[in-house]
């Protein structure tokens, strides 16, 4: 074989194999953001969606709608004023558990939608959360779960205080602008 023959077979493969190289490259660089991203998220939407390219594109996806988002940090008086609300919530599971857990499914609520996340469906609260609170997304099932047997009258108390536990968690993060969400925020 000549070497013009030859150069003509080999750099076609060299290049063939050098763009492979780029986009696995790529391909796990983007998988790695997004595990650390969202950790326990990350594995829960891939082993929901049909593939692992599929819970991807819908983890990227939230990335995309949560930076459209105007998620801002609470100035020092909102927070503080959360701060007497949550302890006021506390206070009540004394006497009233049940209410005091929809109370805090509220204020946990109310406090995601004065830092700018939409708060109409419980699910899409999820997602738009997993994006910079993945660490707490657990808790917040768990704890929403939680309500709704407490709604129904059905739930212990010791399943009560869990969700006070679980709900804590989640709203000390949001009060801190855990995750930083205000990075994210807009002028």
């Amino acid at each position: 074989m000549s070497t013009g023959t030859l150069l003509a077979i080999i750099i076609p493969v060299v290049v063939v194999v050098a763009l492979l190289a780029v986009a696995i490259t790529l391909l796990v660089n983007r998988r790695r953001h997004l595990q650390e991203r969202f950790g326990p998220e990350y594995e829960r939407t891939v082993e929901g969606a049909d593939s692992q390219l599929a819970g991807e594109r819908e983890l990227r996806s939230r990335e995309k709608r949560h930076d459209a988002l105007d998620i801002k940090p609470l100035p020092s008086s909102s927070r503080e004023r959360y701060s007497r609300d949550w302890a006021g919530v506390q206070d009540e599971f004394v006497d009233r558990p049940e209410e005091a857990v929809h109370d805090a499914d509220r204020l946990v609520t109310s406090l995601m939608h004065k830092r700018g996340y939409p708060t109409e469906n419980f699910e899409q609260q999820l997602r738009d959360l997993s994006v910079e609170h993945s660490r707490t997304m657990e808790h917040y099932r768990a704890a929403h779960e939680v309500d709704a047997l407490g709604t129904a009258h059905r739930a212990t108390t010791e399943q009560l205080r869990g969700a006070m536990v679980h709900y804590r968690a989640l709203f000390d993060e949001l009060l801190a602008d855990g995750g930083g969400g205000a990075r994210h925020a807009r002028a």
